[in-house]
């Protein structure tokens, strides 16, 4: 009996509509990194253990999938050896695309031209527990600048995030926060150790209520004095320049927060001065892996279709320390494709031609009309226009019902009668409707 053919869990066979589609985000999401200087730049699908272990954390060192040895390694060792696993297993597949950016950065410094501005579109691999939205195989969109601390570099990522979802016809709310002003914020209530506890609460402040998060709050060891300070950020509102003006009032007293409302008001203000399409909002309860950033942090939802965050990132201020190349700060984002993906199909914004490889298909009823045809094909596809013909001679309705299964949006017949008179029948399977056309001008028809 012969085996039922399957894939592993967590992963997917994408069909040529389905690649299509993503190719088209690729490519926009491609074409508008490349318009700010962006280079491309791809790292191997596996790295060495060495490289990825304790770079995640606990959970995510967990995720990691793990690679034997190749050919019959394994058989030359022993039950003992076998036992310890990196004597047969010293490579991992890579869990994302920042740690071998900056293992790149780091082994290539002394050929690469800072500040270094790169983005990468590749796969990425996690042996989490397979379940809606999350596969153990899916790709991301990354684009970073490292080796400057300049904020220019958040102006264009917000300038980069809002050119990608118009293009993409995505309506978007943008938020972002800065991690200096998180550390701000818990300082100046007198509980600097405790930033990401109070983060997390806050962080639940639309789900649950404010009388509900100060709960939290006191059940994390935060006092009822503490609480009384930061009640006046949590009901913060208003613009941008409105937040940070009472922010300003609220952490005076710590530097590190001024210096994050600085650095946001100089990004907010760049961002109206340029008259960039998408207004960022602020938003205090934004934290983004809070070990990981160390300046302004971004988030993107769509606005229109329930689902989790679309895009993220942040500034990082030593992204290259881990492997041994302290102080070299950076800014990136991260365009979640598989999720974009789901929100177009779920608002029907992919192009209506994306549906289809082939724009005409030519008829075939014989060696005389193949000719013919193949004549007239060749010109179309030094136009640029993607043509195919019925591979054999066939009854009419076959090779309509192929084109119409296809979604081919154009047939163009040529029998007998027509190659006669020197004619092609020209049909549009939208609309039904055909005219006449002379071979020689055929091709000018698209």
């Amino acid at each position: 009996m012969a085996q039922k053919p399957s894939i592993p869990k967590g992963t997917r066979d994408f069909s040529p509509e389905e690649m299509m589609r993503r190719t088209y985000i690729f490519d926009t999401i491609r074409s508008i990194f490349r318009l700010f200087g962006y280079a491309p730049l791809e790292t191997p699908s596996m790295e060495n253990l060495s490289t990825l272990l304790g770079k995640y954390g606990d959970e995510g060192d967990k995720l990691l999938f793990k690679i034997l040895n190749s050919g019959d390694y394994g058989a030359k060792l022993s039950e003992d050896e076998l036992r310890q696993a990196s004597k047969i297993s010293e490579k991992g597949l890579r869990y994302d695309l920042t740690v071998p950016f900056a293992r790149y950065v780091v082994q290539h410094q002394n050929e690469i031209v800072f500040p270094f501005k790169r983005y990468q579109i590749q796969p990425v691999w996690r042996a989490d527990r397979p379940q809606k939205g999350r596969y153990r195989e899916f790709y991301q969109c990354d684009v970073d600048v490292i080796g400057s601390k300049s904020l220019l570099s958040e102006v264009e990522l917000v300038d980069i995030v809002s050119r990608v979802f118009a293009k993409l016809g995505i309506s978007v709310t943008l938020k972002m926060n800065n991690r200096k002003i998180l550390y701000g914020i818990a300082e100046s209530i007198g509980h600097a150790d405790k930033m990401i506890d109070i983060t997390v609460a806050i962080d639940k402040l639309d789900k649950i209520g404010l009388d509900n998060v100060k709960n939290e709050l006191r059940e994390r060891g935060i006092d009822d004095e503490a609480i009384a300070k930061l009640q006046p950020i949590l009901e913060l509102n208003g613009t941008n320049t409105e937040k940070l003006c009472k922010l300003s009032e609220v952490i005076a007293g710590s530097e590190t927060g001024k210096l994050g409302i600085e650095e946001m008001r100089t990004i907010f203000d760049s961002v109206e001065a340029l008259g960039i399409a998408l207004t960022p909002e602020l938003d205090l309860s934004l934290a983004r892996g809070l070990n990981y950033y160390t300046g302004a942090i971004f988030e993107v939802k769509a606005n229109d279709f329930q689902i989790g965050s679309i895009s993220g990132g942040g500034r990082y201020d030593d992204l290259t320390g881990i492997f041994g190349m302290p102080g070299m700060s950076g800014v990136g984002i991260s365009f979640g494709a598989d999720r974009i993906y789901d929100v177009m199909l779920g608002l029907d914004l992919f192009p209506k031609e994306l549906a289809c490889s082939t724009k005409v298909l030519f008829t075939n009823f014989g060696a005389d009309e193949q000719l013919a045809a193949m004549r007239v094909m060749a010109e179309m596809r030094n136009r640029g226009i993607a043509t195919e013909i019925y591979p054999e001679a066939s009854k009419m309705k076959k090779q309509m019902e192929y084109a119409n299964r296809r979604g081919i949006p154009y047939v163009v017949i040529i029998g007998s009668e027509e190659l006669q008179r020197g004619v092609a029948t020209l049909k549009d399977m939208c609309s039904g409707e055909q005219r006449e056309v002379a071979l020689t001008e055929l091709a000018q028809q698209f």
